[in-house]
């Protein structure tokens, strides 16, 4: 399917030079469940014509064009490109001409000095290393549909121009296309920037782009999962740590995040004196260990902190609370003996197991290993990498090798959710490091009295609170667990006479610690109904002359149609129940 994908690319990159002949191109790859390509077009277009694209392209693959490929010289490619007035082309031949390699296509290291190739179909000429099918005939059987439209700057950096992305999707058959266009619907049904705001829980605004404003009922389940989280650390003695947004660059500089990170950190002046906010958590919790001088009986050191971080995010890659600027990591450090590495690696895959079954995820692991731009002794590397592959062989569950994706720092283990609807999402992440415990001096005391040098465990469950709580909200499609429901029970009021017994009652759910709302408004009830169904609210209660004389509270259970009708106090000794145990049912 990479493949097919690819070949649609430079089709439907040579149909819009058949209908927009001044068109330049920049890059074109295939991607999961489709392909793109980046385009400068000789004016705007709207999305209704897509479908003009989409024909034109079903034309070349029923003409059944040869792709040609074609390998020149890096001077003949140039010039080739020049004359065919293709400027992005050009621009990454003169980088391959300086560097000897460039990224062509996303992460692809493209070609050689001496010489590249070109691919041929019709008149589209395309810089590319392929492969591709032989003829665009092979693509007829092939299900695609061109999607959406995009901006994206040229090479990524904001500071060049804004191209126009075509979108589009591809499978085997009619059937896997149709089915996936089913999911996007019903992901779109599920946006939590839609549900979000539906359920006011929280906005974005200009004034602080990329960084959520939590609402009263928002910031409730947000609460909650750090309630949550936090009972998990103190139950397996961790400390809870908070340290400062904003840090010396100094500090930066010893971490090695000024060398590796510096491009998506924020920075700052205090008394002429540079500084940087902070978009990890590690080096303030290294400043903490190091405050004291422990002994091999003091550890490990388990350190929590749900702590605030910031990161330049391109503009154009911000999406809800899915890629934002300002987060809560649920940042955890440990700090242990090499001998304690594998029980401490064991135990934080554990711990990430009893959270994510909490909210009923399945998940895949994922073992990432040394990359390119790394910092450290490659033996120590090595050992870091056996010991995760070790830890991870005994626990029996599959996992897959991902190869050069690890921290700078260190290889990491990453968890990817399984939601309800099948889309995966990479939240958690253990990485284990000895790089950092040598740059900032760490020691502790050995049975000898010698100083030794501590192995220190980074790990993240959530990822980040927001963008948790939005996948949640994509899982759940709104309608949360009680123990995260903003509001659990909702009182309507029948009429204005019944008001009185409303928060007579609703008095008496909250001091159980439930969360209710009355619906006291001078709507007919059939509304009220509606609207606290629109908020996915758990239970409903109606109180009219009929309840108020009845011994048994009726109940709408979301989700159901018929009443339920259940003595006062069972219904909160139920209620407080699922509560405690964090249930997924109502």
């Amino acid at each position: 399917m990479e493949l097919l994908r690819h070949s649609l690319a430079h089709v439907m990159a040579s149909a819009v030079l058949k209908l927009y002949p001044k068109s330049k191109f920049g890059v074109g790859p295939s991607i999961e469940n489709g392909f793109y390509y980046d385009i400068e077009l000789p004016s705007s277009i709207s999305e209704d014509k897509l479908q003009e694209i989409e024909n034109e392209m079903k034309k070349i693959i029923s003409s059944d064009l040869k792709f040609e490929r074609e390998e020149m010289k890096l001077k003949d490619a140039i010039n080739l490109f020049i004359k065919l007035n293709q400027d992005y082309k050009v621009e990454l031949l003169k980088d391959l001409d300086k560097k000897g390699t460039t990224k062509i296509n996303d992460e692809e290291n493209f070609g050689t000095v001496e010489k590249v190739s070109t691919y041929k179909t019709g008149e589209f000429v395309d810089l590319c290393r392929g492969p591709h099918v032989e003829s665009t005939g092979e693509l007829k059987d092939c299900a695609f549909k061109l999607t959406k439209l995009a901006g994206a700057y040229w090479r990524g950096n904001e500071k060049n121009k804004m191209l126009t992305r075509i979108y589009g999707i591809a499978f085997e058959n009619q059937k896997e296309l149709d089915d996936y266009l089913k999911l996007l619907e019903e992901a779109e049904r599920r946006d939590h920037r839609k549900i979000g705001k539906e359920l006011d829980l929280f906005s974005f605004h200009e004034e602080a782009p990329g960084m959520p404003f939590f609402h009263s009922k928002g910031t409730i389940i947000w609460d909650k999962l750090v309630e949550f989280l936090t009972e998990k650390m103190h139950k397996r003695n961790y400390e809870i740590n908070k340290t400062p947004i904003i840090l010396n660059k100094a500090l930066w500089l010893q971490s090695g995040h000024w060398d590796h990170y510096k491009d998506n950190m924020y920075f700052t002046k205090v008394d002429e004196v540079d500084y940087a906010l902070k978009p990890m958590n590690c080096p303030g919790n290294l400043l903490i260990y190091k405050s004291h001088q422990y002994s091999y009986r003091d550890l490990p050191i388990r350190a929590g902190e749900f702590g605030i971080c910031h990161r330049h995010e391109l503009s154009g890659v911000l999406s809800g609370l899915f890629r934002v600027r300002f987060f809560t990591q649920d940042d955890a450090h440990v700090f242990c003996t090499r001998e304690q590495i594998k029980d401490e690696i064991l135990d934080l895959i554990n711990l990430v197991d009893e959270v994510y079954s909490t909210f009923g995820f399945s998940y895949q692991m994922e073992l990432s290993t040394r990359p390119e731009k790394a910092m450290g002794d490659p033996e120590l590397w090595a050992l870091a990498e056996n010991t995760l592959k070790e830890v991870l062989d005994s626990t029996k569950k599959e996992y897959k090798l991902n190869e050069g994706d690890g921290a700078f720092y260190g290889p990491k283990i990453d968890f990817h959710l399984n939601d309800a609807i099948g889309r995966r999402w990479q939240c958690g992440t253990i990485q284990l490091d000895f790089q950092m415990p040598e740059k900032f001096d760490l020691t502790y005391e050995a049975p000898n009295n010698q100083k030794m040098r501590p192995v220190m465990i980074h790990r993240a469950i959530l990822g980040s609170v927001e963008r948790f709580l939005g996948v949640l909200v994509e899982h759940y499609a709104g309608a949360f667990p009680l123990w995260l429901s903003p509001v659990q029970v909702k009182i309507i009021s029948v009429g204005e006479s019944h008001i009185e017994h409303c928060k007579k009652l609703a008095d008496e759910f909250e001091k159980f610690g439930i969360r209710v709302e009355i619906d006291d408004t001078s709507e007919t009830v059939g509304n009220k109904i509606r609207k606290s169904s629109h908020e996915k609210i758990p239970y409903v209660l109606v109180i009219g002359d009929k309840e108020i004389a009845s011994v048994k509270l009726s109940v709408r259970v979301r989700g159901q149609k018929d009443l339920v009708e259940i003595s006062k106090d069972k219904f909160v000794k139920d209620l407080l129940e699922k509560v405690q145990n964090r249930s997924l049912e109502i």
